[in-house]
């Protein structure tokens, strides 16, 4: 092949690694805005950004340019420092140190896009916690429970 192509989605989600400094509901617009200009930065689509503020869910397509662990490295880092230079509430915060990334089939985007933008109705049925597991099971992603949440 004389053409690299890909069409990879990926659903991404991180929550923030202290519960002292949360997200303020009026920062989060901006923030979903500066990920997705760090997404497209890398070569990669935002399709759907989102959450309850915590945990945060982006949907994107993946550049064939990069991996998802340099992305969420790259995501994470620059987020923090953007948070950090626009409030001195957010001098001390952080994102957990993991992620899980899941792949989307391309017929199945649009389910995860309603699913992203109705968090709040979500989350009154099941808890973060619960939503997670889940998505890890259905994915078959291996994990050991223990080390799934902050302590």
């Amino acid at each position: 092949m004389t053409q690299s192509l890909s069409l990879l989605y990926v659903h991404l989600v991180f929550h923030i690694g202290s519960k002292k400094v949360c997200l303020r509901p009026d920062r989060t617009p901006k923030l979903y805005k500066y990920i997705g200009g760090i997404l497209r930065g890398k070569e990669c689509f935002p399709v759907c950004i989102g959450g309850m503020p915590d945990p945060i869910h982006i949907l994107f397509v993946l550049s064939k340019n990069i991996t998802p662990a340099d992305l969420v490295r790259d995501v994470k880092r620059s987020s923090t420092n953007y948070l950090k230079t626009v409030d001195s509430y957010y001098k001390n915060f952080n994102w957990q140190s993991g992620y899980g990334a899941f792949e989307v089939s391309a017929s199945a985007h649009q389910r995860v896009v309603r699913s992203i933008n109705n968090q709040g109705i979500h989350h009154q049925k099941k808890s973060f916690k619960e939503e997670y597991l889940y998505m890890l099971n259905e994915s078959g992603i291996a994990y050991s429970e223990e080390f799934l949440w902050n302590k």
